[in-house]
């Protein structure tokens, strides 16, 4: 799909890949059914614009079918969908502000080959969109705990191997990043 997903196709997304399942008693293009069980962000939506998004979805394979042995069908991420989502989900992570700074610098270290140039770039957009100071063209510095979110982006991305993460007491130029971060 060459367009971005629409805020509803979005959400079905974000849902299903958390481990929501809708339950169908016919094809998605067809009349359905939601469960019971619905979250808050379902209820938001109108029926008319679930039931297009649903049917996009799958058309664009977002989304497939299961077939249970009692005949009910069930909606399912695909593998595809679920790399769709976790870009969602990328794009909103945000770093938390402690009340009080532990004093420990978190460094992200990364060697990645030229051959995975858009997985680097990627890394280095997401890490400057948290936040990050560009200590140097591959090592980027920051002040709170961030690993969880770190360990994500190199998950998505499949680097691994290539990106070290450092929790240091301490750095050289430590005065001028506690100025960068308004730390001092």
């Amino acid at each position: 799909m060459s367009r971005g997903l629409g805020k509803t196709q979005q959400k079905i997304l974000l849902l299903l890949l958390g481990g929501l399942s809708l339950g169908l008693s016919r094809s998605p293009k067809n009349s359905f059914k939601i469960l019971k069980a619905m979250a808050h962000d379902w209820q938001e939506i109108d029926r008319y614009h679930l039931k297009r998004a649903i049917e996009s979805l799958y058309k664009s394979k977002m989304i497939k079918e299961k077939y249970g042995k009692d005949g009910s069908i069930t909606i399912v991420i695909s593998d595809e969908g679920k790399k769709k989502a976790l870009a969602y989900e990328l794009s909103n992570i945000k770093i938390k502000k402690p009340k009080k700074w532990d004093g420990k610098w978190r460094i992200v270290m990364f060697d990645i080959p030229e051959k995975r140039k858009k997985d680097r770039e990627g890394l280095r957009y997401h890490l400057k969109d948290l936040g990050f100071f560009e200590f140097q063209k591959s090592v980027f510095v920051h002040p709170f705990d961030c690993k969880d979110e770190i360990d994500f982006i190199i998950e998505f991305y499949k680097i691994r191997k290539f990106v070290r993460f450092v929790v240091a007491d301490s750095l050289d130029n430590e005065i001028h990043l506690k100025k960068h971060f308004n730390l001092a």
